[in-house]
């Protein structure tokens, strides 16, 4: 089914790895950076939190730099992050630059219905810049039926870093801001990775499809937003978890569907594609109601069996190497994402 809200407008691009960054190194998290705030599932220390949100409760209302260390455990609650100065919360995980390492989950079961938009639903919600996140998986549990968020973005300058979003629609709502997803897991079925008017860049992320329905709905209100979905090729992949593979192969979804306005910006870049999609690849919104006249769809050097049969729409681009070149994370969410971004996981 089609999404009620507003998904945003995508461009699903690679970058390009400086040779200095090219060596990442995988580190176990397995104890607190000094001067954390401490979360533990069952605490009864006086100097810990049993709870995430009340950990971020907590925080100074002021512009220092702050972490929080979150121990093994699932942790059932929203949080809801609006102070103003910079934040870093870590999960325990034994690797940090692999999110099936993840020994942390934040989860609920809200639904934009109940909650009253797609922002109040989420697990966890980002209303503050400068933040960060490492090794959480999140989750919002409800089924099909209704958008029920995992996470929601509304900051600047925010990076997300080997995490897991778990939702079936509209899990990951990357709304506005400038903001990164590096080596992350992304799952869901319908216009599960969408916004309106963010900047963002995804890479090295795989994006899980669970059902039927569109990885990625965009929805722009005018040609001067633009948002960058980027994924690098040799870790990023659009997958289906064996569990449901059969059931996702007798629908075949759509990789995106234009939303809201016609003013979409999607390239998919050297993004190798396993989930078996549509042969069309892409979707409009409606006959008749096709809401293409000002999109640009663009894909440049797909490969795997998902796309090994692709018949593109009119409506879909294929860039040159030379147009494809222009999208980058410099392009994507600025140049001056060397002062804010962590390198190690490009």
């Amino acid at each position: 089914m089609k999404g009620l809200a507003a998904p945003a407008l995508f461009l699903v691009l690679l970058s390009f790895c400086h040779a200095v960054l090219a060596a990442a190194v995988s580190e176990r998290r397995t104890t607190p950076p000094p001067g954390s705030l401490v979360v533990r599932a069952g605490t009864t220390t006086a100097s810990e939190f049993a709870s995430v949100a009340a950990a971020v409760a907590a925080l100074p209302s002021d512009n220092s730099t702050q972490t929080i260390f979150i121990y093994p455990g699932t942790y059932t609650e929203q949080v809801y992050i609006t102070r103003a100065g910079p934040l870093t919360i870590y999960g325990y995980t034994s690797d940090t630059l692999k999110y099936s390492a993840n020994r942390v989950t934040i989860q609920a079961n809200t639904t934009a219905a109940a909650a009253g938009s797609n922002d109040a639903s989420a697990t966890v919600r980002i209303h503050t810049n400068d933040f960060k996140m490492y090794n959480v998986n999140v989750k919002n549990l409800y089924d099909i039926g209704t958008q029920a968020v995992a996470f929601a973005q509304y900051g600047s300058r925010v990076g997300l870093y080997a995490c897991a979003f778990y939702g079936y629609q509209d899990t990951l709502y990357a709304n506005a801001g400038t903001q990164v997803y590096l080596r992350n897991y992304i799952e869901g079925a319908t216009d599960f990775i969408f916004g309106r008017g963010g900047l963002a860049f995804f890479g090295k992320n795989t994006i899980g499809v669970v059902g039927p329905g569109w990885t990625s709905s965009t929805a722009t209100p005018s040609s001067s937003h633009t948002m960058h979905f980027p994924l690098l090729p040799e870790l990023a992949s659009l997958d289906v978890p064996g569990a449901v593979r059969a059931f996702v192969s007798a629908h075949l979804p759509f990789m995106l569907i234009p939303y809201h306005t016609d003013f979409a910006k999607v390239i998919f870049k050297n993004t190798h594609v396993t989930a078996p999609f549509n042969n069309t690849l892409w979707s409009i919104w409606n006959p008749g109601d096709e809401r293409t006249d000002n999109i640009l769809f663009g894909e440049y050097g797909s490969s795997g069996p998902g796309v090994r049969n692709a018949v593109r729409p009119a409506f879909v681009t294929v860039l040159s190497r030379a147009q494809a070149a222009e999208y980058s994370i410099s392009s994507a969410v600025g140049s001056d994402w060397k002062s804010w971004v962590d390198d190690c996981y490009i």
